[in-house]
């Protein structure tokens, strides 16, 4: 039986080992490159292919929209932790000897506990989000064609503050978070 397990301890060391060694022992299956790894559709080796590149948009600025954060009144179970103390009766056995001569000794002793669940008292109010707040641009002559006009995009308030303080009309290159408004 201690044979048995030492084959497996053995193999399972060397599954380990070439895990390790093919990975790169980095933590990551890609090696920690950045790159992402795929398999080819034949069920080929894997192939490397760099991760793609954030789609940034350029053109000329038109309109600013901002929209505040909109919230409602609403109400939720008010919970409360009430706790519970008590005793409880504890077990306790003991052997020595052995064979014939084995015995055995039992006594017990009580047990202080806490038991604590949460309790419903009445309902609280609250403000819930109803709509997250928004920042959005839209640009003219987007991407350099004179045919894509008045196109918003949803972007962070870094790149708000930025066009608002440019002139309309001047051109602007940015990465949107989303598309619309």
């Amino acid at each position: 039986m201690f044979g048995r397990h030492l084959r497996v301890a053995g193999v399972t060391a060397v599954l380990l080992a070439g895990l390790v060694a093919c990975s790169g022992g980095s933590g990551g299956a890609d090696g920690g490159t950045g790159y992402v790894v795929a398999a080819d559709k034949s069920g080929g080796a894997a192939t490397r292919q760099t991760p793609p590149e954030p789609d940034t948009v350029s053109g000329r600025r038109d309109t600013l929209r901002h929209l505040p954060v909109q919230t409602a009144r609403a109400t939720r179970p008010h919970l409360v932790r009430k706790c519970t103390t008590g005793t409880r009766r504890v077990r306790h056995t003991s052997s020595s000897g052995a064979g014939t001569r084995r015995r055995t000794r039992t006594w017990y002793t009580s047990e202080r506990y806490t038991s604590c669940r949460e309790v419903r008292t009445g309902t609280e109010s609250y403000r819930r989000i109803v709509r997250p707040e928004k920042w959005c641009v839209r640009l003219d002559d987007v991407d350099g064609d004179k045919a894509r006009d008045d196109i918003w995009y949803r972007v962070t308030s870094a790149v708000y503050d930025d066009a608002r303080d440019t002139d309309k009309h001047a051109r602007m290159e940015f990465t949107p978070t989303g598309n619309g408004c």
